[in-house]
Protein backbone atom coordinates (compact mmCIF):
# COMPACT_ATOMS: atom_id res chain seq x y z
CA UNK A 1 0.00 0.00 0.00
CA UNK A 2 0.96 3.19 -0.88
CA UNK A 3 2.21 5.65 1.87
CA UNK A 4 1.27 9.56 0.94
CA UNK A 5 2.93 12.13 2.52
CA UNK A 6 3.11 16.13 2.62
CA UNK A 7 5.92 17.87 3.03
CA UNK A 8 5.04 21.52 4.18
CA UNK A 9 7.24 25.03 4.77
CA UNK A 10 5.69 28.77 4.74
CA UNK A 11 6.26 29.42 0.72
CA UNK A 12 7.01 26.05 -0.94
CA UNK A 13 10.41 27.24 -2.46
CA UNK A 14 13.09 25.94 -0.29
CA UNK A 15 12.91 23.86 2.71
CA UNK A 16 9.64 21.72 1.73
CA UNK A 17 10.40 21.13 -1.84
CA UNK A 18 13.95 19.90 -0.84
CA UNK A 19 12.07 17.92 1.92
CA UNK A 20 10.33 16.84 -1.45
CA UNK A 21 12.93 15.66 -3.86
CA UNK A 22 15.44 14.38 -1.09
CA UNK A 23 13.20 12.12 0.42
CA UNK A 24 11.63 10.52 -2.52
CA UNK A 25 15.41 9.84 -3.76
CA UNK A 26 15.88 8.36 -0.32
CA UNK A 27 12.59 6.54 -0.73
CA UNK A 28 12.82 4.92 -4.06
CA UNK A 29 16.74 3.71 -3.11
CA UNK A 30 15.07 1.85 -0.38
CA UNK A 31 11.95 1.05 -2.58
CA UNK A 32 9.54 2.46 -0.22
CA UNK A 33 5.67 2.33 -1.94
CA UNK A 34 5.01 6.50 -1.08
CA UNK A 35 3.53 9.23 -2.89
CA UNK A 36 5.34 12.62 -2.27
CA UNK A 37 4.46 16.38 -2.70
CA UNK A 38 4.94 19.38 -1.04
CA UNK A 39 3.26 22.85 -0.30
CA UNK A 40 3.44 25.91 1.45
CA UNK A 41 0.76 27.44 4.12
CA UNK A 42 1.00 30.53 2.30
CA UNK A 43 0.03 30.94 -1.24
CA UNK A 44 3.15 33.57 -2.50
CA UNK A 45 4.94 31.31 -4.51
CA UNK A 46 2.21 29.30 -5.74
CA UNK A 47 3.27 28.07 -9.35
CA UNK A 48 6.84 29.01 -8.93
CA UNK A 49 10.02 26.68 -9.26
CA UNK A 50 12.26 26.04 -5.79
CA UNK A 51 14.35 28.64 -4.95
CA UNK A 52 17.35 28.55 -6.97
CA UNK A 53 19.41 28.29 -4.46
CA UNK A 54 17.81 25.20 -2.71
CA UNK A 55 17.87 23.68 -6.44
CA UNK A 56 21.44 24.30 -6.77
CA UNK A 57 22.52 22.79 -3.42
CA UNK A 58 20.27 19.85 -4.09
CA UNK A 59 21.36 19.43 -7.26
CA UNK A 60 25.12 19.34 -5.96
CA UNK A 61 24.51 16.07 -4.18
CA UNK A 62 22.96 14.69 -6.84
CA UNK A 63 18.94 15.67 -6.23
CA UNK A 64 16.74 16.95 -9.06
CA UNK A 65 13.88 19.72 -8.00
CA UNK A 66 13.91 21.06 -11.20
CA UNK A 67 10.40 19.56 -11.85
CA UNK A 68 8.73 21.29 -8.61
CA UNK A 69 6.21 23.70 -8.48
CA UNK A 70 4.88 25.64 -5.34
CA UNK A 71 1.45 24.74 -4.30
CA UNK A 72 -0.49 26.11 -1.39
CA UNK A 73 -1.26 23.33 1.75
CA UNK A 74 -5.26 22.94 2.06
CA UNK A 75 -7.95 21.38 4.16
CA UNK A 76 -8.47 19.23 1.27
CA UNK A 77 -5.12 17.35 1.77
CA UNK A 78 -5.48 16.16 5.25
CA UNK A 79 -7.83 13.73 3.83
CA UNK A 80 -5.34 12.94 0.31
CA UNK A 81 -2.21 12.35 2.63
CA UNK A 82 -1.01 9.78 5.18
CA UNK A 83 1.08 11.71 7.08
CA UNK A 84 2.21 15.61 6.94
CA UNK A 85 5.61 16.87 7.84
CA UNK A 86 6.05 20.30 8.51
CA UNK A 87 9.64 22.12 9.14
CA UNK A 88 8.98 23.84 12.06
CA UNK A 89 6.63 24.40 14.59
CA UNK A 90 5.04 27.49 13.00
CA UNK A 91 3.81 25.01 9.91
CA UNK A 92 2.44 23.02 12.62
CA UNK A 93 0.25 25.36 14.04
CA UNK A 94 -1.23 26.60 10.55
CA UNK A 95 -1.52 23.24 10.06
CA UNK A 96 -3.58 22.37 12.63
CA UNK A 97 -5.83 25.67 12.65
CA UNK A 98 -6.72 24.44 8.69
CA UNK A 99 -7.34 21.00 10.14
CA UNK A 100 -10.79 19.77 9.11
CA UNK A 101 -12.54 18.60 12.58
CA UNK A 102 -13.02 15.05 11.61
CA UNK A 103 -9.14 14.42 10.49
CA UNK A 104 -6.37 11.81 12.21
CA UNK A 105 -4.36 12.69 10.03
CA UNK A 106 -0.67 12.95 11.88
CA UNK A 107 1.41 16.30 11.61
CA UNK A 108 4.78 15.46 13.01
CA UNK A 109 7.72 17.48 12.64
CA UNK A 110 10.19 16.64 10.25
CA UNK A 111 13.67 16.96 12.39
CA UNK A 112 11.35 14.31 14.74
CA UNK A 113 12.77 11.30 12.42
CA UNK A 114 16.42 12.90 12.89
CA UNK A 115 18.97 12.12 15.52
CA UNK A 116 19.37 15.86 15.91
CA UNK A 117 19.67 18.72 18.37
CA UNK A 118 17.91 20.93 16.68
CA UNK A 119 13.50 20.38 16.58
CA UNK A 120 13.26 22.73 13.53
CA UNK A 121 14.16 23.27 10.00
CA UNK A 122 15.56 26.72 10.10
CA UNK A 123 14.45 28.83 7.11
CA UNK A 124 17.54 29.54 4.99
CA UNK A 125 15.22 32.33 2.47
CA UNK A 126 16.95 35.52 3.96
CA UNK A 127 19.30 33.78 6.04
CA UNK A 128 21.08 31.52 4.19
CA UNK A 129 22.39 27.91 5.02
CA UNK A 130 21.11 25.96 2.35
CA UNK A 131 23.75 23.72 2.66
CA UNK A 132 23.20 22.77 6.92
CA UNK A 133 19.27 22.91 5.77
CA UNK A 134 19.76 20.33 2.78
CA UNK A 135 22.05 18.30 5.93
CA UNK A 136 18.90 18.37 8.33
CA UNK A 137 16.78 17.51 5.43
CA UNK A 138 18.96 14.51 4.72
CA UNK A 139 19.26 12.98 8.36
CA UNK A 140 15.35 13.49 8.60
CA UNK A 141 14.84 11.67 5.12
CA UNK A 142 16.41 8.71 6.20
CA UNK A 143 15.15 8.74 9.76
CA UNK A 144 11.59 9.08 8.06
CA UNK A 145 12.51 5.80 5.91
CA UNK A 146 13.48 3.94 8.45
CA UNK A 147 10.14 4.07 10.01
CA UNK A 148 8.08 3.36 7.50
CA UNK A 149 10.01 0.36 6.34
CA UNK A 150 8.12 -2.99 6.83
CA UNK A 151 8.60 -4.57 10.32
Amino acid sequence: MTTRILFVCLGNICRSPTAHGVFEAIAAAEGLDVHVESAGTGGWHVGDPPDARATTEAAQRGYDLSHLRAQQVTGADFARFDLIVAMDHANVAALERMRPMDSETPVALFLSYADSARDEVPDPYYEGGFDLVLDLIEGASRGLARSLRPR
